[in-house]
């Protein structure tokens, strides 16, 4: 789509959303419930673009993506009308007689830009919320994940006209030409390096924008941990969608005394979880691409690889590989790994690793091995990340009733439930004053005494 074509579909947008018509919540909620049935309707041509895609099974496609969207839009439908309701709050005496509230109405015309790894998810889940919220949007889904993109077009079209809900298709020509347009609110999920691009230009329109980033997000197993168990959780959560989650464990940090007894133990859960040959394994993924494929080879040091490390260039496949003895100076330690490469660091004493977090960017997620009460107290009362999971791993993002977003560096803003509402709303604070009275106080000449009485009663 060319800059004159993006700048026309924005512009009917912008007449749409003044026109009024995604403003009733029975249009919102009519709007939800046709999103559902079509997601319903092409759920088996969804989970088949992300096998295409990503080589994801169907399994994993509905556990991950179409069942989480169809859950998420479901939620919506059930709550959109209670969340539009205007939330009466307590009005101070000095402002008698008047009843003040505040009113969240749409930003209205908005952007979302999806990323690759969860392209089906991670552009109609946001769309849900923005639809609810009342909001016009142009989706742009990855030009990565070209098989989920065409059925993600097919799906929008189906159900709206262009003019209310559009998807623009293409790689950076088309982000840039975007991006350069004036929008009420973006919406945005990849790369922190993507991300600067974007914060620079909505900076540009003075345009508020949701940075979903990433980065390294820790997991660490102290002695006290249920090693099986932890083994088990991680083994999953690590090399789901093969490594390419933002909310993966990116390395792990494990107490020097359990540490061997954990990498015999993930050692043990990748075989049964992936089999003998996991590259022969129809259900685990694939790299998306060749340049990401490099790109992570190049992280593996096979003199610390103790299992996995095999690779298929052909089909993009590495299998679940992890390396122990890593140290901070290691190459897979200076970046997002974004894929099945499992670094283990060692420590001796949990509170400088407490300290030494605090010192590193703030993370998406952070997750802890633990059944030490004190333990937990310090990581989710002194740390800064976007959230995780005590004994577990990934999960808290599958639920509509916590927000799920990043902090610093990992982003800004978050979504789901009613947070994804709110992010895609503004709350006018309004004060609807009486006129049947008319306090004399507030005007000139100032010889009254009155108002400084009620404020201090108030203050009291």
């Amino acid at each position: 789509m060319t800059c004159e074509q993006i700048k026309n579909l924005l512009e009917k947008q912008r007449k749409y959303y003044k026109s009024g018509a995604t403003i009733p919540v029975k249009f919102r909620i009519e709007q939800l419930k046709k999103l559902y049935a079509t997601v319903k309707k092409y759920e088996t041509e969804v989970n088949d673009a992300l096998k295409a895609d990503l080589g994801k099974s169907h399994y994993e496609g509905f556990m991950c993506e179409s069942g989480l969207v169809l859950s998420e839009i479901s939620y919506m439908i059930r709550h959109t009308k209670k969340f539009a309701k205007r939330k009466t709050v307590h009005t101070p005496l000095a402002q008698f007689a008047s009843h003040s509230f505040k009113q969240p109405v749409p930003y209205g015309n908005t952007l979302i830009m999806s990323p690759w790894n969860y392209p089906f998810l991670l552009t109609i889940d946001p769309l849900a919320t923005a639809i609810s919220a009342g909001n016009t949007a142009i989706v742009k889904p990855s030009a990565y994940s070209p098989a989920t993109s065409k059925v993600i077009e097919k799906i929008i079209d189906e159900c709206f006209s262009s003019e209310y809900v559009a998807v623009v298709t293409g790689g950076r020509a088309e982000n840039t030409a975007l991006l350069d347009q004036k929008f009420d609110f973006v919406f945005f999920t990849g790369s922190q390096m993507v991300g600067k691009e974007v914060l620079r230009h909505t900076a540009e329109h003075l345009t508020p924008a949701v940075l979903e980033l990433g980065g390294k997000s820790p997991c660490i197993v102290d002695a006290s941990a249920n090693i099986k168990l932890a083994a088990k959780r991680i083994v999953f959560g690590k090399y789901l969608n093969c490594g390419q989650t933002c909310v993966a464990p990116d390395y792990i940090l494990c107490e020097r005394s359990v540490k061997d007894a954990f990498v015999e133990e993930v050692v043990r859960q990748i075989k049964k979880q992936y089999g003998d040959d996991p590259l022969e394994n129809k259900d685990y993924g694939k790299i998306i691409n060749e340049k990401h494929f490099n790109r992570l080879c190049g992280l593996i040091d096979k003199n610390k690889v103790v299992f996995g490390g095999d690779t298929n260039a052909e089909a993009c496949k590495i299998s679940p590989t992890v390396m122990d003895n890593v140290t901070e100076a290691d190459a897979v330690m200076g970046e997002e790994i974004f894929g099945p490469i499992m670094p283990i660091l060692t420590f001796d004493d949990f509170d400088a690793v407490v300290d030494g977090l605090k010192d590193k960017d703030k993370p998406l997620a952070l997750y802890l091995f633990t059944s030490d009460k004190s333990h937990i107290k310090r990581v989710t009362t002194e740390l800064s990340y976007g959230g995780g999971c005590i004994n577990d791993v990934i999960i808290h993002l599958a639920t509509s009733e916590m927000g799920f977003g990043g902090v610093g560096e990992s982003g800004m803003g978050a979504y789901h439930g009613k947070t994804g509402f709110d992010t895609f709303s503004h709350y006018k604070s309004v004060v609807d004053k009486k006129t049947w009275i008319d306090l004399p106080m507030r005007y000139q000449p100032y010889k009254s005494k009155l108002y400084e009485k009620l404020l201090h009663i108030f203050l009291k």
